[in-house]
């Protein structure tokens, strides 16, 4: 089954490229047609290509691997955040820092920084031993640090595989992903460079609907591959990184589904095994009566229902007449003596 449709795509403006002076000749082949000064997509290409970004999301994942979703542009950033968190993956929709993933040892102190202010109650000023300047500070602290970094706060690694929505916008992550080895799956719009994503995907990446079901596949994938992870599909999770809240959602979700149609299979059962009992004992008591007619048979002596034999007849009557013969002939003999 398809991932998504050609009508999925075409009604949420998958296929509307950039306008024909603001293109990257690489793009050509990725071009159906150009009309009204802009270029259309081949859709039939993306489709290709949604199912292999798909697999390849959905399989890494299942190997224990995280995928970043990064998306800041003002079209990708709702999508980006409310994706990311239903999977449970880390996600950057404000503003790409440097040296996020080439410097990651620093950022990791960021984060362990921001953790640290969440466990401040900065209502209690009696209680916290600072003073409320101080408090200020911290909190004005607390909340840039949330809103740069709070989407991978949870990310204790360099991440597998980097999602990113406009490589042009986004091409600080595009470089450090590159540099690191990173997979890189993306959008590609007509003025992208193919050659520096891994696992393309040509597309619109300026409309808010275009960006929302693209990156809902490849949240989608991800889904798939946490359940066939813990399902027992790939590599089995590690006593450091125990399952978190909505992976436990996710995998009860994914054993309900599972039990609910093991019932209704258990509801047909009996139903499949009357009938095949009353057939069954349909048979036996055709065989029961059969065997009842043959012992009658045995039991009642045969009638020749064809009469009596006639050449037994013909033998009676010359027995018969050999019979009165010899008793004429002393009476012969008497007469004349």
């Amino acid at each position: 089954m398809a991932v998504v449709t050609m009508r999925q795509l075409l009604e949420s403006g998958v296929h509307f490229g950039h306008q024909t002076r603001r293109w990257n000749p690489k793009m050509k082949r990725f071009i159906f047609t150009e009309r009204n000064g802009i270029y259309i997509i081949d859709l039939q290409q993306s489709l290709t290509d949604i199912d292999r970004a798909f697999e390849f999301v959905k399989e890494t994942v299942a190997h224990g691997g995280n995928i970043l979703f990064v998306g800041t542009k003002k079209q990708a950033q709702e999508s980006i955040a409310e994706q990311a968190q239903r999977v449970g993956m880390p996600y950057v929709n404000e503003r790409w820092l440097g040296g996020m993933l080439t410097n990651f040892g620093t950022v990791h102190k960021r984060l362990q920084r921001l953790k640290e202010l969440e466990q401040v109650d900065f209502d209690d000023v009696a209680g916290s031993g600072f003073t409320k300047k101080e408090l200020l500070m911290q909190r004005r602290e607390r909340d840039k640090l949330a809103r740069t970094l709070g989407g991978i706060r949870d990310m204790a690694k360099i991440p597998s595989a980097v999602w990113i929505v406009d490589t042009k916008k986004e091409h600080l992550a595009v470089a450090e992903a590159r540099k690191l080895h990173i997979p890189v799956v993306a959008i590609l719009d007509t003025n992208c460079d193919p050659d520096e994503v891994d696992y393309r995907i040509p597309g619109n990446d300026d409309a808010i609907r275009a960006v929302s079901l693209l990156t809902r596949v490849i949240a989608d994938a991800a889904a798939e591959g946490l359940v066939a992870r813990h399902g027992g599909g790939g590599a089995a999770p590690t006593a450091e990184e125990p399952l978190a809240e909505w992976e436990r959602e996710l995998l009860a979700a994914h054993e309900a589904d599972q039990s609910a149609t093991a019932s209704v299979v258990a509801a047909d059962a009996p139903a499949a095994d009357v009938a095949a009992a009353e057939q069954t004992a349909g048979v036996t008591h055709d065989a029961q009566e059969v065997a009842e007619a043959a012992e009658a048979a045995e039991e009642t002596p045969g009638v020749d229902v064809a009469g009596p034999d006639t050449t037994q007849v013909a033998d009676n009557s010359v027995a018969a007449e050999d019979a009165k013969a010899a008793e004429a002939a002393p009476s012969a003999e008497t007469e004349q003596a």
